[in-house]
């Protein structure tokens, strides 16, 4: 046992010598790495200084004559219309890959060109579309049973059922309500068969909104014969003034009902003004996503790069020659 303890003891030193000289070897290498980096631009300095100015100045002028602009619709599709207006915002997104200038041209669009990108999503509201309907509540929780709640509220499915939904448009410059925005909607909006159902839907509210209107008046002239005649009364009527009081509550409640009732129908009327009803519109929203406006400092750096990647394969390729040229005389 005593004559292995030096045994090891000396094996160990070897592997902390052969470690060591390891990682020498290892910053050696690093050292003449760093040294070849600095040569190499040091070297070719000049030209790395022209390919900086040439990158910065023109993806500068790039950044000032291709600015991205985003437009956002906030609408509310009416008459079950939903489907149909994403299936509208597929068409124009195709219609903008295939740069059909005719197409927009046709629905008003005068400059198609500026036009890059269209497309929907809804604005999520899970609170507002559980309380319009208890369905609704009793089938995001079976749907939750089998999957991520947060993914379901946003997929497509789901999502054509809110309310709201956000219309995004992509530009080349800024650009104004009349030249994009009002011909879009205004294509949108033009279905022969939701206008039809459009006419219907608020000639119904109007027919709601008299019948509202003429109960209420009904209710206030009952109400100021109640007042009358309790005015009147004699105080050995106290047992018919307790009955005509209680009408008279029930009266006013019946009239407040019917008051919220035909403000929502007012609310009701205002928003069925148009099939897909535009309640705001933001402009010129400057897209600085990825390397929009970046260019200017990601072109400079792409064009040493790429002269950094040649020099490169053309040292390999001369290494790799003078390689075979030493196999062909050997």
């Amino acid at each position: 046992m005593s004559t292995n303890v030096p045994q090891n003891h000396e094996n160990q030193e070897i592997d902390l010598v052969q470690i060591s000289k390891k990682i020498g070897s290892l910053f050696q290498e690093l050292n003449a790495f760093i040294f070849r980096c600095i040569h190499f631009f040091i070297k070719n300095g000049l030209i790395i200084l022209i390919l900086l100015i040439f990158g910065f100045g023109l993806g500068y002028y790039l950044d000032k004559n291709q600015k991205k602009y985003d437009h956002q619709i906030i609408v509310a599709p009416n008459f079950q219309s939903t489907d149909y207006l994403y299936s509208k915002i597929d068409l124009l997104a195709s219609k903008i890959s295939e740069k059909d200038v005719q197409f927009f041209k046709s629905i008003g669009i005068q400059d198609p060109s500026q036009l890059t990108k269209i497309s929907i999503e809804p604005i999520v509201d899970v609170y507002k579309l559980i309380s319009s309907n208890e369905q609704n509540f009793e089938l995001l929780e079976l749907l939750a049973q089998n999957g991520d709640l947060k993914t379901i509220v946003k997929e497509t499915t789901t999502g054509k059922n809110y309310n709201y939904h956000t219309i995004i448009l992509s530009t080349n410059g800024v650009t104004s309500q009349n030249n994009v925005v009002d011909p879009i909607l205004n294509y949108l909006n033009s279905n022969s068969y939701f206008k039809e159902i459009q006419k219907i839907s608020v000639g119904n509210i109007e027919q709601k909104i008299k019948e509202k209107e003429t109960a209420i008046v009904q209710i206030d002239g009952i109400v100021n014969s109640f007042s009358n005649r309790a005015g009147n009364a004699q105080n050995s009527d106290k047992l018919i003034y307790y009955n005509e009081n209680t009408q008279l509550n029930s009266m006013i409640k019946t009239k407040d009902s019917l008051v919220n009732v035909l403000g929502a129908l007012k609310i009701d009327l205002f928003n069925s003004r148009k099939v897909i009803n535009d309640s705001a519109v933001i402009l010129n929203i400057k897209n600085n996503k990825l390397i929009n406006g970046k260019i200017k400092f990601v072109l400079p750096l792409l064009l040493i790069s790429l002269f950094i990647f040649i020099r490169l394969c053309v040292l390999f390729y001369k290494k790799q020659s003078i390689r075979q040229q030493e196999i062909a005389n050997n």
